[in-house]
């Protein structure tokens, strides 16, 4: 039996750090991210900017997109909670386009 892989913490790249700083300048504070797996691909890290926008940024791990939050100062760690989802602002083009693809089925 193949046993688990243990996952290690990468280090945020340069280039992720800078993307979650662009980001907020953009879309302002607060801003939080909300760190999920993504199946075999690693983990994903929701962006919500102070406007309600939403980005991500694709990480190796969980833990390394932990240690992407913990490096850029001005973004808290989040869950998708009530209060999390309540601040994000989809656009109706946004929900027409996943709407249209839950038809498809």
């Amino acid at each position: 039996m193949n046993e688990p892989k243990e996952s290690r913490t990468e280090a945020p790249t340069r280039r992720q750090r800078s993307a979650v700083r662009a980001f907020i300048a953009a879309h302002g504070t607060p801003a939080c991210a909300v760190v999920a797996p993504v199946g075999r691909r690693g983990a994903r890290v929701a962006l919500i900017g102070g406007d309600g926008a939403m980005g991500d940024v694709m990480v190796s791990s969980i833990s390394s997109g932990e240690a992407l939050t913990e490096a850029v100062d001005e973004l808290a760690r989040a869950d998708w909670d009530a209060e999390t989802v309540n601040r994000t602002a989809i656009g109706s083009a946004h929900r027409r386009r996943m709407g249209r693809s839950l038809l498809r089925g």
